[in-house]
């Protein structure tokens, strides 16, 4: 008996060991969006669903037999493509949609592997209940859950710190080996079954000797809306967590992990499930997750936030699978139960990953989760409860309806403009109205992206993170002894434009093509250059790679201001690239401003694994100037000798714990800030 749980166990834990793996080696690819995260969860859910409908039809269509040789034929056709690793063709050139290169890339790096592993758990636990006639499968459904979250944690806390992604695609490879030999053997050790309860009809169709009554299309839609809706609440809470409040890649991870928890709890543990305790539950949850919408803003404890979202996607989770261990139907009709949730799963990930970003100006995906789910809960409610428990869903209906309103028309009344595309959501709010002060800021997500005065008298006044005593301001004073060639990753408002004088050229690399467009339309830095100004739309480093012969004065990497880093911009391999790209006597200015991520140690070992000479000039806050808080660092070859540079330098500080970052190696864990220090808003 133990082949079968032993094949889900580890067909479960490889396909979400597979997820953040693949994910990350693809990351800088694709400008270290968390939106890469996002499309990825779509891919996984599309080929989930694939994998459920194809093992739907086998167990109807196919006999036995049929069934175990062609999955083991699919199975060793899946071995040729081992080890799982990208290929580097795939990279995007720039100016491509980012959504199909990255469902591209997926499919042919993974597509068959993951495939196979998504058919096993219901063709595995037909056969199950197949060969042990008294045994009820669904509680393989629950183990299968339980180590899709043991895989999941196990990356961020075992796997990424301490192996390179090179050895993390041969040891997954060979995992997925060993389950293909599993597999093989669990397919023709339930050939061996005396009690088989499949036949073949005259019409060709297979039925099942003791399988119940056939769910009608009504209940089956019902299973399929309960899926959609965890599906998108968990995809809209990621959202929420990693856009509005805070773009830390551990988010990702959280409520994925709570989702499958919540799965593992309710299969594992039918009795736990007590409808009218879990309905307040529900409700209560549903309330603080709409009070936060309307309250909460960026000067909110984050760890609030977290745990009430994070909880709240747990308890509702909790209700609705719960909803469908109550309806899940006789171990006859498992793979269409599981081809229905599974589609429902698919449904959401749609919803969220490609239709929100082409229909909705910010994040709104989050409350109309909220609200698709008490309707659902209403749908589902039993109206013969009692007054008070109906008045009060009601109730707490319009409660979340008005939430959802109050939060777009908030967002929409402060912003001057919005836009939202793969990247992210940007929009330009003003500040101080009526005032000589006035002027519009450019944010993505909840992290200003540059500021200018909108008197034409200011407008090229130095501000935000790029005052006058700033790092990048000290390092283009050192560089200028005659017209400079400047390279910029990161455009945001275009606010560097400002320091460009005649004969400057500056040339400002930026992946989101909405950026261009904001900066160009709703500030005037670009348009009142003094130098000449390009805008090269892709990835900063895969551009510059295709730039030879290029040589710069000065390169800066502006693209670490946000709370997610893309992290290929400060590795081994970047450092070597952005000094074949500086001319002799160049410096090399990193923006390593960020609230949750200490990005000195990382910066300060790839200087010393370069042999470069670093330093570190942190610049104040200051309100009145519109000045943030801010810290660059600056990188040569040479040491700078410049004396306004001396004076306001400080060493970057290594860490012994935080090794060179290559290509192949990053550990966010090792510096994340155990408290949150103080941010620029």
């Amino acid at each position: 008996m133990l082949i079968f749980p032993l094949t889900i166990f580890l067909s479960a834990f490889l396909l979400f060991q597979v997820q953040p793996m693949i994910a990350k080696m693809i990351l800088p690819w694709f400008g270290g969006s968390a939106a890469v995260w996002i499309t990825a969860m779509l891919f996984f859910q599309t080929a989930l669903l694939g994998g459920y409908l194809y093992a739907h039809w086998s167990v109807r269509s196919l006999s036995h037999r049929s069934q175990a040789i062609l999955q083991a034929m699919l199975l060793l056709a899946s071995l040729l493509l081992l080890p799982i690793t990208p290929l580097a063709s795939w990279k995007p050139g720039g100016g491509e949609d980012p959504i199909s290169g990255i469902l591209g890339v997926l499919a042919a790096s993974v597509g068959l592997p993951y495939f196979l592993l998504s058919t096993t758990s219901p063709l595995i636990q037909a056969w199950y209940s197949r060969k042990y006639r008294s045994v009820l499968p669904y509680r393989l459904f629950g183990l299968s859950n339980f180590a899709s979250l043991l895989g999941l944690l196990a990356y961020p806390v075992l796997v990424e710190p301490f192996i390179t992604l090179r050895l993390q695609s041969i040891l997954w490879s060979t995992l997925y080996a060993v389950f293909v030999l599993l597999a093989a053997t669990a397919a023709f050790a339930s050939l061996r079954s005396s009690r088989e309860r499949v036949h073949r009809t005259a019409a060709g169709e297979t039925t099942e000797k003791v399988c119940g009554a056939i769910p009608g299309p009504l209940e089956q839609v019902l299973w399929m809306l309960l899926s959609t809706c965890s599906s998108a609440l968990l995809l809209a809470v990621t959202n929420h967590l990693t856009q509005n409040v805070a773009s830390i890649p551990f988010l990702w991870v959280l409520p994925l992990g709570l989702y499958l928890l919540s799965f593992t709890i309710i299969f594992d543990f039918e009795g736990l499930y007590h409808r009218r305790t879990f309905f307040w539950l529900a409700l209560a949850a549903l309330g603080a997750m709409s009070f936060g919408l309307v309250k909460w803003n960026s000067h909110t404890d984050i760890r609030l936030i977290i745990a009430t979202y994070s909880g709240g996607l747990f308890v509702l989770c909790l209700f609705l699978h719960g909803e469908l261990v109550r309806r899940k139907p006789p171990v006859g009709h498992l793979t269409t139960f599981y081809f229905m949730l599974s589609l429902g799963g698919a449904i959401g990930g749609l919803l969220v990953g490609i239709a929100a970003p082409k229909l909705l100006p910010g994040y709104f995906e989050l409350p109309i989760a909220l609200l698709a789910f008490i309707v659902l809960l209403l749908a589902l409610l039993d109206y013969r409860t009692g007054r008070i428990t109906v008045m009060t869903a009601w109730a707490l209906a319009a409660g979340v309806t008005f939430a959802g309103w109050s939060y777009y028309d908030s967002y929409r009344s402060s912003s001057l403009a919005t836009g939202r595309n793969f990247y992210g959501s940007l929009r330009v709010y003003k500040e101080d109205h009526g005032t000589d002060d006035e002027a519009r800021a450019l944010v993505h997500g909840t992290v200003d992206h540059g500021m200018q005065f909108t008197s034409p008298d200011r407008s090229r006044e130095h501000i935000t993170y790029y005052g006058p005593e700033s790092g990048i301001a000290l390092a283009l004073t050192a560089v200028r002894r005659s017209p400079v060639r400047v390279a910029v990753i990161g455009l945001g408002a275009g606010s560097l434009a400002s320091y460009s004088r005649p004969g400057d050229v500056f040339r400002f690399y930026e992946i989101n093509p909405l950026v261009e467009t904001f900066a160009r339309r709703d500030f005037t830095y670009l348009s009142e250059a003094r130098g000449k100004i390009e805008v090269v739309l892709g990835d900063g480093r895969l551009s510059l790679e295709r730039e030879e012969g290029t040589a710069y004065d000065l390169i800066a990497v502006d693209a670490f201001s946000g709370d997610a880093i893309p992290a290929h911009l400060v590795t081994r391999e970047a450092m070597q690239l952005y000094f074949r790209r500086l001319a002799p006597g160049g410096i090399l200015v990193l923006h390593i401003t960020n609230t949750h991520l200490d990005l000195e140690p990382v910066v300060a070992a790839a200087a010393r694994d370069q042999r470069l000479h670093a330093c570190l000039i942190k610049n104040l806050s200051d309100p009145l100037r519109r000045i943030y808080r801010s810290d660059w660092a600056l990188l040569s070859k040479e040491p700078l000798r410049n004396p306004k540079i001396t004076d306001a330098a400080d060493n970057l500080l290594p860490r012994e714990n935080v090794p060179v970052w290559t290509d192949d190696y990053s550990n966010l864990f090792r510096i994340l800030k155990r408290r949150d220090a103080e941010g620029a808003d």
